[in-house]
C-alpha cells in the first residue's frame, strides 16, 4: 500500500527524488474567489444557497440557538464530556505558559514598552463532514480565550440532519465559544472575514480545512489575520529504525491518513526489513480499520515508504517534506532532533503517537501543512495577539536623535518629518 522510494546509494538533493503533493490548480483558486465574492455581495442568502447546494441541507438560520448550545452538555455521553474538560484543561495550561510578558527597554531620555494585546473578535474553522472534530473546537477556541480574546466565533459545517452534531456543540460550551455559524467551506471564511447581516466580521480566522478552506483563508488575508501556515488535509513521516514493533509505525502511517484523501502519509527507515515489516503491517491493519476506504484512498496516492542510508538521510527526507506531524520511533529520538529543521510538530518515542497532541497533550494541533512548515508554525497564543511599541520620551532623548531624524528624513525628501524635529528645536532655544 505504499509506493517504495529507495534513497541508498544516492548522494545527491533528496528533493531530485522525491515526489510533492501538488499545488492546488486554478480551478479551486477560481471557485473559492467566485464563493467569496458571493458572500461578500449577498451575505446570508449566498450563506444560505451554498449550503443547499454543498451540504444538501436547508438552513432556516445562520447561527445555532445559544440555549441548544448549552443544552448540548446534557446530550453528551458523560464520559466524553469528561474527556473535553480534560483535554480542554491541557489545552489552557500549556498555552497559559506560552503568554508573552510585557517588556520595557530604556536609554537615557527614552523608555520603550512592548506592550501585547488580544484581538477583539476571533473566528474558529472546525472542518465537518466526513467525520466531526470537537477536539479542533477546543485546539482554537481555548487558546483564544487564554489569548484574551474577547469574543470568539465558531463556523462548522452542519450535519446531514442538518444540525452542528452535540458533541462538537458541547465542546464549544467547554472552550467558552460566544456564536455558533452552522455553515462550512468557503463560505464560511467569507462570512467570518466579509460579515454579513448575522455574522459580524472577525479579526482573525484560524483552523484547519480541506483545500477549499485554506485557499479562502489565504484570499482574505488581506482583510483579516490569518496564520502563515496552510492548515490544510493531514500529513504524517513516521521515522523508524525498528526498534519499536511495526505495529507501532503502520498504525501512526495511517492515523492521518484515515482522515481523507489529499494528506500525505510516508514511513522513512534507513532499514530496508522495517520498510517491509512496517508495510505489511499497515496491509493487515487496513483491512480491519473502520475507515479503510479513506486511508486506502489517501495511501495509494500520497503513501511512500523511503528507505536511506542513513538517520541523517531520513531526517532530510523528512525535512523536505516539511510534514504537519513528524514521529521519531527510534531507540533515542533525542539524538535525531538536531537535524530536524522543517516540522509542524514532532513526537518522540514510541510512547508519542501523534494522536495524542490531536487530543490532549496540550499543543494545539492546527499545524503548518503542504510544506509550510519550512516558515509556519502551529497556531498559538501570538495567533489572537498583537504587538504594540509605546514610545516616551523626554528632551534629553529627543536630543540625543534629534540630528539623526532630520538627516534621514531629509534624505528621504520627507520635509515635515524634518520639520517635526525643527520646530520643537526653536522651542527649546
Amino acid at each position: 500500500m505504499l509506493t517504495r522510494i529507495d534513497l541508498r546509494g544516492f548522494a545527491g538533493d533528496v528533493a531530485d527524488r522525491l515526489p510533492r503533493p501538488a499545488a492546488p490548480a486554478d480551478g479551486p483558486v477560481d471557485a473559492v474567489r467566485e464563493i467569496l465574492r458571493e458572500v461578500s455581495e449577498r451575505g446570508d442568502d449566498a450563506l444560505i444557497e451554498f449550503t443547499q447546494r454543498f451540504d444538501a441541507v436547508e438552513l432556516t438560520e445562520t447561527q445555532v440557538d445559544p440555549a441548544d448550545i448549552e443544552a448540548a452538555l446534557d446530550r453528551v455521553p458523560a464520559d466524553v464530556l469528561r474527556a473535553l474538560e480534560a483535554a480542554a484543561e491541557s489545552i489552557a495550561a500549556y498555552h497559559e505558559a506560552q503568554m508573552p510578558a510585557d517588556i520595557a527597554y530604556e536609554r537615557p531620555g527614552v523608555s520603550i514598552a512592548g506592550l501585547h494585546r488580544p484581538v477583539e473578535r476571533a473566528g474558529c474553522y472546525v472542518p465537518g463532514g466526513r467525520a466531526v472534530y470537537p477536539s479542533t473546537v477546543l485546539m482554537t477556541a481555548v487558546p483564544a480565550r487564554v489569548a484574551g480574546v474577547e469574543e470568539v466565533v465558531l463556523a462548522v459545517p452542519p450535519g446531514p440532519d442538518g444540525r452542528v452534531p452535540d458533541v462538537t456543540l458541547a465542546a464549544a460550551v467547554v472552550a467558552g465559544v460566544d456564536e455558533v455559524i452552522p455553515v462550512g467551506g468557503a463560505q464560511a471564511i467569507g462570512a467570518m472575514a466579509y460579515g454579513t447581516k448575522s455574522v459580524r466580521p472577525v479579526d482573525v480566522i484560524v483552523g484547519p480545512g480541506n483545500v477549499y478552506v485554506a485557499l479562502a483563508k489565504q484570499e482574505v488575508a488581506g482583510i483579516v489575520g490569518v496564520p502563515s501556515s496552510f492548515a490544510g488535509p493531514s500529513e504524517v513521516v513516521v521515522v523508524a529504525d525498528g526498534s519499536a514493533p511495526a505495529d507501532f509505525a503502520a498504525v501512526d502511517v495511517m492515523l492521518q491518513a484515515e482522515h481523507g484523501p489529499d494528506g500525505l502519509a510516508w514511513l522513512v527507515t534507513w532499514d530496508e526489513a522495517v520498510a517491509d515489516a512496517v508495510t505489511e503491517a499497515i496491509s493487515r491493519l487496513v483491512e480491519s480499520a473502520p475507515r479503510a476506504d479513506d486511508i486506502s484512498a489517501t495511501l495509494a496516492r500520497s503513501g511512500h515508504a523511503v528507505v536511506c542510508d542513513s538517520a541523517e538521510q531520513a531526517l532530510a527526507v523528512s525535512n523536505y517534506i516539511a510534514p504537519e506531524h513528524l514521529e521519531l520511533q527510534t531507540a533515542d529520538p533525542q539524538a535525531l532532533l538536531p537535524l530536524v529543521r522543517h516540522a509542524g510538530a514532532v513526537f518522540c518515542g514510541p510512547w508519542a503517537p501523534a494522536s495524542l497532541g490531536d487530543y490532549v497533550a496540550g499543543p494545539s494541533h492546527v499545524l503548518p501543512t503542504n510544506g509550510t512548515a519550512r516558515f509556519a508554525s502551529a497556531l498559538t497564543v501570538r495567533d489572537f495577539m498583537k504587538d504594540v511599541h509605546v514610545v516616551s520620551v523626554d528632551e534629553t532623548g529627543f536630543a540625543s536623535m534629534a540630528d539623526h531624524v532630520e538627516v534621514l528624513a531629509g534624505a528621504e525628501g520627507f520635509d515635515a518629518h524634518a520639520a517635526s524635529i525643527r520646530i520643537r528645536r526653536g522651542a527649546t532655544s
